[in-house]
C-alpha cells in the first residue's frame, strides 16, 4: 500500500491514522506541535489518496461559547486552519477526504457535518459528539455500553495544553472503523 498515501492534518497523536500506519500506506503526519504549519503546505506532486483533518476545536467548541466565549481574533485564528485543510484537500483532489470536529459552531462556517458520532458508537464506551464532515465512506458501527460516562470531563484538571491533547485524541474503535471503511 506504500503507493497510497495519507495526509494526517492537525495530527496530534497520530491515532487517526494510525490504523493506515499499521496497514502499510504512506501516511505524512503534519501537526504544528512538530513544527508543521499546514497553513504553509502546498500542493503535492504525487497522487494523495485520502486526507484526514481534525483541526483545533477550541474556537468552535460549544463549551468555549457557552462559558467563556470566543473572541475575534480565536475565531480567525481556527477558521484560518479549517481553511487550510479545505485548500489542501481541494488542490489534491484525494480519493476520500475527512474533516472530524465536536459539533459546534464550525457548522456555522462550512455548513452541516455528514455524519455525527460518539464513541460508544464504535466500541468506545465514552460520550463526545463529534461531525464529520468530506466525502467518505461512512464507517460501520459497533454500538457499546458507555462505562466512561466523564471520560471527556475527567480532562480538565490537566493543563490547557495535556487537557486539549488528551480530549482530542481520535478513539481507537472509530479509528479502525474509518480505516476499513475507507481503505
Amino acid at each position: 500500500m506504500k503507493d497510497k498515501i495519507i495526509l494526517d492534518l492537525c495530527a496530534g497523536s497520530g491515532a487517526w491514522s494510525e490504523p493506515y500506519v499499521r496497514n502499510s500506506y504512506d501516511v505524512r503526519r503534519f501537526d504544528l506541535r512538530d513544527g508543521h504549519d499546514i497553513r504553509l503546505l502546498h500542493k503535492f506532486n504525487e497522487r494523495i489518496y485520502g486526507i484526514l483533518a481534525a483541526p483545533p476545536c477550541t474556537s468552535f467548541s460549544l463549551a468555549k461559547h457557552n462559558f467563556h466565549g470566543c473572541t475575534k481574533e480565536e475565531m480567525l485564528e481556527g477558521l484560518s486552519v479549517v481553511d487550510a485543510c479545505l485548500r489542501i484537500i481541494h488542490v489534491n483532489k484525494p480519493y476520500f477526504w475527512a474533516l472530524e470536529n465536536p459539533v459546534g459552531r464550525l457548522s456555522d462556517y462550512i455548513g452541516p457535518p455528514k455524519l455525527i458520532w460518539h464513541p460508544w458508537h464504535y466500541g468506545d464506551g465514552w460520550t463526545k459528539r463529534s461531525g464529520l464532515w468530506g466525502k467518505f465512506k461512512k464507517p460501520k458501527q459497533n454500538l457499546c455500553k458507555i462505562t466512561e460516562p466523564h471520560k471527556i470531563k475527567n480532562c480538565y484538571h490537566y493543563n490547557l495544553a495535556e487537557k486539549s491533547a488528551r480530549r482530542g485524541i481520535t478513539p481507537p474503535g472509530f479509528a479502525n472503523a474509518f480505516f476499513e471503511a475507507n481503505r
